[in-house]
């Protein structure tokens, strides 16, 4: 009996897991948001770099934006998300899942930016030659410098990048989404060699690996779709029929709406999906044309 036991235990299907990266830092709070809508609970725990998430298939750790593209490369991890940026800058060989338009404060595509002192003489890349600069995106850099033919020293900055420009560099290249933070340590944008939103990468191993390719698709799809989702809502209205085509015609944002019969004689419901900063010139032009019982309500995901 022992042995049957034992040889059952050696029979058992090894649990199949995916090892997944997120950024840990700046995109940190923004992304598990986003997962969050995608319907993925992650838990952080201000003492361990291995979150809770409520699927036991997932194996989630945090890691630099900076390392996750290497890690995946190398196969440490399965799949994770990270800059645009970051992928360039380590030169990493992975496959691109998809492309997701969201950063730390807006949905604005952050840039990589060469940047100077108000009052520097400097007015373009070509102003750089024998200079200094600080940046974190050290790579990129020189290839850009290179590909202008010009030759400056780069230096690798720990941080405080926007202050450096003032009093010990040059010029610095450093990251944007809005240029308010530049504009506040009065700092003026020369060029931008970058810009970068988030991408979900996974190993080429383990894009070929076809249960590992269904979940990281699945996880992507999810993301597009609460992503999709948050600039657009979902409208209902009743309408007499005999309204309906004019209602069509004069408001062409209603397009391709569901329409149906309701119980009252001569009446259909109508419902569509819409971006969410037109509803409030929208909803004025509906009650015109006939409509009743408008109801505008918010939207989880969206997946075409």
């Amino acid at each position: 009996m022992t042995a049957g036991v034992s040889d059952g235990c050696f029979n058992m299907k090894k649990k199949q897991v995916l090892r997944f990266g997120l950024p840990k830092g700046s995109l940190q709070e923004a992304t598990i948001e986003k997962m969050g809508k995608a319907g993925y609970d992650i838990k952080v725990s201000s003492r361990s770099y291995i979150p809770y998430v409520d699927d036991d298939q997932l194996e989630i750790r945090l890691i630099r934006a900076q390392e996750i593209s290497r890690y995946v490369e190398h196969g440490f991890l399965d799949c994770g998300i990270t800059g645009y940026d970051w992928i360039q800058e380590n030169g990493s060989k992975v496959h691109e899942v998809g492309e997701f338009q969201f950063n730390k404060a807006t949905r604005q595509t952050a840039r990589w930016v060469l940047a100077v002192p108000e009052e520097s003489p400097i007015k373009s890349v070509k102003d750089l030659q024998g200079k200094r600069i600080a940046t974190e995106l050290v790579s990129q850099t020189k290839k850009y410098l290179r590909h202008h033919k010009v030759k400056a020293e780069v230096e690798f900055s720990w941080g405080a990048t926007e202050m450096k420009a003032h009093e010990l560099v040059d010029a610095i290249v450093d990251i944007t989404e809005t240029g308010s933070s530049l504009r506040a340590n009065r700092l003026r944008i020369v060029d931008t060699l970058l810009s970068s939103t988030p991408r979900l990468i996974a190993n080429h191993g383990s894009w070929k690996d076809a249960w590992k390719r269904q979940k990281i698709e699945t996880m992507a799809l999810l993301l597009k779709g609460a992503l999709d989702a948050e600039t657009k809502v979902g409208l209902k209205m009743n309408i007499a029929r005999k309204d309906l085509e004019h209602l069509l015609q004069s408001l062409p944002a209603l397009r391709n709406p569901t329409i149906s019969n309701l119980s009252q004689e001569g009446w259909v419901a109508v419902e569509t999906i819409i971006d969410e900063h037109i509803v409030r010139e929208l909803i004025p032009a509906l009650k015109a044309a006939g409509a009743e019982g408008i109801i505008e309500y918010p939207l989880n995901k969206v997946v075409y």
